[in-house]
């Protein structure tokens, strides 16, 4: 059994929050979370909300009792769209600035 939880336009780059999630990827969910909970990267608490968010649906939609059996299966990020902005620049110029989004995808399973 399967459940899936995503969280859309998040304000951060998928590079930054690609980083803090390899390092939870096929962890125990329990121990995922505790370890969210001792990250100091904002990514963190994105990945934590959604994390539970998943294992609130894999409760509710799937009558399992406890959650020590259940794993993350896969975890991943895609890029959202990016609002492009403009800043002054030297002698009349503009230079680009890029403020990216992401969109946050945890899956989780048991570990039958």
């Amino acid at each position: 059994m399967e459940a899936i939880a995503r969280k859309r336009f998040i304000r951060q780059s998928p590079y930054k929050i690609r980083f803090v999630l390899k390092t939870i990827k096929g962890m125990n969910v329990n121990n995922a979370i505790n370890k969210l909970s001792l990250t100091n990267k904002k990514a963190s608490i994105y990945i934590e909300e959604v994390l539970k968010a998943s294992i609130s649906n894999m409760m509710n939609n799937n009558n399992v009792e406890n959650s020590d059996n259940l794993y993350i299966k896969t975890a991943y990020v895609d890029e959202g769209p990016v609002m492009k902005r403009f800043r002054p620049a030297a002698m009349g110029r503009a230079t680009g600035i890029r403020k990216r989004t992401s969109h946050l995808t945890i899956i989780i399973s048991n570990k039958e």
